[in-house]
């Protein structure tokens, strides 16, 4: 039998194929009909620049729900009709990384989509250590979200906010989206929001009731009046806007980092010695992935809003060049297998 897959072959080249289906199961792996994925800010940079690509041709795709059709030689806890999401990461659980409980930043670390087939296809297989289930009432589109939600609960525990501080977050793309949607219901300081993408921002704000200001200290202070900004999680990647936001920090303040770069900061450290700015590095998750699992029963109408549109899997190509040209208002661009 075959199936509909997007294939990324190399940069700037991805194919809709129709391809058999995954072979036989081995050892530990499970069988997916996958329901719904979510297109990543990563997969357009692969697309792009094709900095991870590692096999050729390989099914794209790293945040998917799915249900189970098969189970593998000595796989336990799971059943056949069992919903799950799948962890993106896929680490080697024996490097010093790994056995301390750091995967994320396993010296052998690939991801799911890259490494091996991802959930870009009516069905795929996985190993079961990847998967965690969902509640079997939630719709596709937001279990798909668990992995993006992971990634943006990692980054907002990693800055450790103060009780009552004001936090900034700047990019309103999926991750800072999701990372502004938890800071809401998780920290109970003044939020604030700033996207050149003005229809993300107000969609943000709507939801998250976040204020929306620019990246400059008058906007700034305006919103805080004689509150003090301190911490900013950044979701951009933008040099220069790290650079603009590090000005902005006062002293004993915290710069969240979450978004891939592109390009080199001239950055002298005295800044962060003597202002005693913390730059911390945030990448995928840890452990975060079953609670952020637990949560999206909660998050799900809110997760809904955010969400841009959803497409078929032939529909990848061009959802790309759109995504990539700017032209969206949501934030997450899902893909729908069977009835939509």
């Amino acid at each position: 039998m075959t199936m509909k897959a997007a294939r990324l072959y190399a940069a700037g080249d991805i194919r809709v194929e129709e391809i058999d289906r995954p072979g036989p199961l081995e050892a530990g792996w499970v069988r997916l009909r996958v329901t719904a994925a979510g297109i990543c800010g990563s997969d357009l940079h692969n697309f792009r620049t094709g900095q991870w690509i590692s096999r050729s041709p390989s099914i794209a795709g790293h945040e998917f729900a799915g249900v189970v059709t098969e189970l593998g030689e000595g796989v336990f806890g799971f059943s056949v009709g069992d919903t799950v999401v799948a962890d993106s990461r896929f680490w080697c659980g024996q490097c010093p990384a790994c056995l301390s409980g750091r995967q994320n930043v396993c010296v052998n670390l690939g991801f799911v989509g890259e490494v091996c087939d991802g959930g870009f296809a009516e069905e795929t297989v996985i190993p079961a250590r990847l998967l965690v289930k969902h509640e079997p009432w939630l719709e596709p589109s937001v279990a798909a979200m668990a992995e993006p939600l992971a990634v943006a609960l990692h980054a907002v525990r990693k800055q450790a906010l103060p009780s009552g501080e004001p936090v900034l977050m700047v990019g309103c793309g999926p991750i800072g989206g999701l990372a502004a949607l938890l800071l809401s219901r998780l920290h109970d300081g003044p939020l604030l929001v700033a996207d050149r993408n003005i229809s993300r921002a107000a969609l943000v704000a709507e939801v998250t009731g976040a204020v929306i200001v620019d990246l400059d200290k008058g906007a700034i202070s305006a919103a805080l009046g004689a509150g003090v900004l301190r911490h900013v999680l950044d979701a951009t990647g933008n040099i220069a806007v790290v650079k603009t936001v590090l000005d902005l920090l006062g002293g004993g303040g915290s710069l969240a980092l979450v978004g891939i770069t592109h390009g080199r900061i001239d950055l002298d450290p005295n800044e962060l010695v003597e202002r005693e700015i913390a730059l911390l590095g945030c990448h995928a998750f840890k452990d975060e992935l079953p609670d952020a699992v637990a949560m999206l029963p909660d998050l799900a109408e809110a997760l809904t809003r955010l969400i841009d549109r959803e497409i078929g899997v032939e529909d990848v190509p061009s959802a790309y060049a759109w995504l990539l040209g700017g032209e969206v208002t949501g934030l997450k661009t899902i893909i729908r297998f069977g009835d939509r």
